[in-house]
């Protein structure tokens, strides 16, 4: 197969990942095709409405496949996936990987019509599967009349409602469908997923990974966790986000059942976590909080079976992984991001305090080190505070059709650099402090927010926190914290900042603006929306309390991390 997509691909970093085994001759499609041939009848993957075995799987993607060959798609084409957590998107991606196309899952329930059209003709979407009624404005607008107008666009699914046969717009073939005439495509260096960024901080940008560059970072993470046959992992993130990627390579890697988080609005996950006996349940830390809130609130003894808990998205609240450490349950606290995965992460063997406050070491797929913040080539000295920048096995191929990102997110001596902000510790755990553009900057003096909200979310009545900045014309920013607090109490501004203090705040970094809210605008993943909690402020929406810290004359600070 003659690739058609320009990526970053060196031959010279290819033999290199191929022999030191981070990279493979495997594909996603055959990892799941020698799972049906060694354990047909196993359990692979379910939603709330049907349960697959690895044969089902396999024969339903070869199915998919058969049919976007049929309509004339060839390897490279891109194949867009706008469905909520159901399996069949997938059965999708099996089929782009068996097939050689390139699917496009990161189209999320906040979408409007407008938004996916945008994305489909950005990248030359040659096919579309979607739900009909699903996403921001479907009551308003029909995807598939907007996507039939597409140049590209040769084959549309509709899954999960009566079927619609038009021409170009087609239920999704049965299982039991026509299987190809082709051998799977065993290149294993093709791009088969391409997922645009959340785009918060500007236009989305499509990322680039091979079966290989997805791997290698499940098959780390497997090794490393143990990850075997008789894991069940419990997506809590949508299958359109990274995270969920993440744990579909988990589950090819290691053979585990994958379920998928389809509950209607307002159920509990916690019901369906313990039901389904997971034992490996993967979100952010804003899932984490709400399952941890309703295990105390229906005093309840633990998450059911579930061992594991990883965190990632965001930066986790040490009080978070302390109370899972507590029910028994060990937190896997995460550092990554679409472009090269979940590559950084506590053990299981490490301890407590190395699990709560870091996010562990870099593994064995990549690599870190951390740069000065006003210049990239430049490394940091050790425990210095610096731009977190890596390489390794787990690294995007590039942005699609932007070069232009692709160089700029590189410095001089080859490394990405991640715009976050870390330093690493005398034992090489990495500390995440916010990202760069998550600064807030008082007057030339720099607040990290994320410090903020480790210490603020360890107030007992707080459920939720988010510290972001509010103009100011003077200094030009001063910090708001907003809270949430948990069910049926109240937290003062004072108290909070009390407790700040307390907790060992420095009375420089103290908010000077607070917010008591209901809820926080939240991403199609569940990160918490900063720039709209800032927009909010500026546009007179929200109205932050200010406030002003006075420490008591008998008031000593905790040491931090105390």
């Amino acid at each position: 197969m003659q690739p058609t997509l320009l990526t970053l691909l060196d031959p010279a970093m290819a033999r290199g990942y191929y022999a030191s085994s981070q990279w493979r001759e495997e594909t996603m499609y055959s990892l799941a095709a020698a799972h049906a041939a060694a354990r047909p009848d196993a359990f692979a993957l379910r939603d709330s409405r049907v349960r697959l075995t690895w044969s089902q799987l396999v024969r339903w993607g070869d199915a998919v496949a058969a049919d976007l060959l049929a309509a004339g798609l060839h390897s490279g084409d891109r194949v867009g996936v706008w469905l909520p957590n159901r399996v069949e998107a997938t059965v999708v991606f099996l089929a782009c990987s068996r097939a050689g196309f390139v699917c496009t899952p990161s189209l999320h329930l906040n979408h409007t019509v407008g938004e996916i059209v945008t994305l489909m003709e950005r990248c030359g979407a040659a096919a579309l599967v979607a739900q009909p009624g699903y996403g921001a404005d479907a009551d308003r607008h029909d995807v598939f009349a907007a996507a039939l107008a597409l140049p590209a666009m040769r084959r549309l699914y509709a899954v999960g409602a009566a079927p619609i046969h038009s021409g170009r717009i087609a239920p999704l073939p049965p299982a039991d469908g026509p299987e190809p005439r082709t051998p799977p495509v065993a290149n294993p260096d093709k791009v088969t997923y391409l997922a645009f960024t959340s785009g918060t901080t500007g236009l989305p940008k499509g990322v680039m990974h091979s079966d290989n560059t997805l791997l290698a970072n499940g098959r780390a993470m497997v090794q490393d966790w143990k990850v075997g046959t008789d894991t069940v992992i419990y997506s809590l993130s949508p299958l359109s986000h990274h995270i969920a990627t993440v744990a579909l390579e988990q589950m090819l890697a290691a053979g585990a059942e994958l379920v998928v988080n389809d509950l209607p609005k307002g159920a509990s996950p916690l019901d369906r976590i313990i039901e389904t006996g997971a034992t490996y349940v993967m979100g952010v830390p804003t899932h984490a909080i709400d399952i941890l809130a309703e295990v105390e609130r229906r005093g309840l003894q633990g998450l059911g079976a579930v061992k594991t808990f990883y965190m990632a998205g965001a930066a986790i609240p040490m009080e978070v992984a302390r109370r899972f450490l507590a029910y028994g349950v060990t937190p896997q606290n995460i550092y990554g991001m679409t472009e090269n995965g979940s590559h950084q992460y506590t053990l299981p063997d490490d301890d407590k305090e190395t699990m709560a406050c870091t996010c562990g070491k870099a593994c064995a797929a990549y690599e870190v080190k951390i740069f000065r913040a006003d210049n990239r080539d430049l490394e940091a000295a050790p425990g210095e505070m610096g731009e977190i920048g890596g390489r390794g096995a787990c690294l995007m191929l590039g942005y699609f059709g932007n070069q232009t990102a692709s160089e700029q997110s590189f410095n001089s001596q080859g490394w990405f650099m991640s715009g976050d902000l870390g330093r690493l510790d005398a034992e090489g755990n990495l500390e995440i402090l916010g990202r760069s553009k998550d600064l807030i900057i008082r007057g030339g003096h720099n607040i990290y927010p994320s410090q903020i909200e480790d210490l603020a979310i360890r107030h007992p009545a707080a459920l939720k926190v988010a510290a972001f900045p509010v103009r100011d014309d003077r200094l030009g920013e001063k910090v708001c914290l907003a809270v949430i607090a948990k069910g049926g109490m109240h937290i003062e501004a004072e108290e909070m900042l009390a407790h700040l203090f307390e907790a060992g705040l420095s009375k420089y970094d103290m908010p000077e603006f607070y917010l008591e809210l209901e809820a926080f605008p939240l991403t199609a993943s569940g990160k918490v929306l900063k720039r709209e909690l800032v927009e909010q402020v500026r546009s007179g929406v929200l109205l932050p309390q200010p406030v002003r810290f006075q420490a008591r004359v008998d008031a000593t600070p905790l040491m931090k991390g105390a």
